[in-house]
């Protein structure tokens, strides 16, 4: 099991205060998530040219990150005090806008957790082939950019929920034998998997269309292909690529400074803090940053990976 012990550098009253759920805190930041994927919107609604076009795109692309985020920490119950919360939310704010499951993807990452760096890891392909040359990297960002990424992530996504392909959201292909299968089968299997995604999207397409204009669900679309795939290559990068030992716990994972810019394209959730969240999986993302205080105080990261900001991890990747 590839984790580092929290005892060595933490208190058993520290670790338990640092678990403490706080309701209040986590609405406020899944608020203010969703605040600035309205405000993404509001800005091309009444400002409508490239430039604001653009820009929407790419806080829509980091928002987009942030539901994949809020999937990810609910799914370790790390949200709410309450269980049902974790999931509720966690699946129409997080999950579903991204065509996505919180219940498959816990099952999936607790995979990633117990043998990170290893061959078992099933992330691995999004975190290896770094560094690379600085050709290979603007070939990987145009692809994501013009929507070659994201087409092909979404036609496996599709197959995925048509039972033709496992589940797996880090690029792996392993094909479901289909010997025997009826037919029906896979439109009942369809159906089951994607109607959450499919109504929040119509909720959020009825919202645009209420309020303000139903076109401005295609930025969303939009963004899905393009920007969203870029900031997840850019958060698997700086969280586990360019390592010195994927074998070793304290060397696999990074935590990564971010400026306020960096948090919105790439770090929602306090994700930067990746080496605290692989120690303690279900310490609050909220607390995380005091969790890297403490381990900073007491000598972690002379042997853990840090980083000072999302630029410094792409140099270091190819850039």
């Amino acid at each position: 099991m590839q984790i580092v012990s929290a005892a060595p550098y933490l208190s058993r009253e520290e670790r338990k205060a640092l678990h403490q759920k706080n309701d209040w805190r986590a609405s406020f930041e899944i608020a203010a998530h969703w605040l600035l994927i309205t405000a993404a919107f509001a800005l091309v609604y009444f400002w409508p040219n490239i430039f604001t076009v653009i820009v929407s795109l790419f806080i829509l692309g980091g928002q987009q990150l942030a539901c994949a985020i809020l999937m990810h920490d609910t799914g370790h119950y790390a949200v709410f005090k309450n269980k049902k919360a974790n999931e509720l939310i966690g699946q129409w704010l997080g999950a579903y806008p991204i065509f996505q499951d919180t219940k498959k993807y816990r099952e999936y990452h607790y995979h990633h957790h117990v043998n990170t760096g290893t061959a078992e890891d099933p992330d691995l392909l999004l975190t290896r082939g770094y560094p690379t040359s600085r050709r290979s990297m603007f070939r990987k960002f145009f692809r994501d950019l013009t929507g070659q990424t994201g087409v092909k992530t979404f036609i496996a996504l599709i197959m995925m929920q048509l039972g033709f392909l496992e589940y797996n959201i880090g690029g792996k292909i392993v094909r479901v034998p289909q010997k025997g299968r009826p037919w029906p089968a896979f439109f009942k299997v369809f159906y089951k998997n994607m109607k959450g995604p499919i109504l929040s999207n119509i909720i959020l397409f009825l919202l645009l269309y209420m309020f303000a204009s139903p076109y401005l669900y295609l930025l969303w679309v939009g963004a899905y292909f393009t920007t969203f795939q870029f900031s997840l290559r850019i958060r698997s990068i700086a969280e586990h690529s360019i390592v010195e030992d994927e074998s070793d716990p304290y060397k696999n994972t990074r935590t990564t400074y971010a400026n306020w810019l960096e948090k919105i394209l790439f770090a929602p959730y306090h994700v930067n803090y990746h080496a605290e969240h692989h120690m303690l999986m279900s310490v609050p993302p909220y607390n995380l940053p005091k969790m890297h205080q403490l381990l900073l105080k007491r000598g972690f990261y002379e042997k853990g990976v840090l980083e000072k900001n999302y630029w410094q991890v792409l140099k270091l990747a190819g850039v």
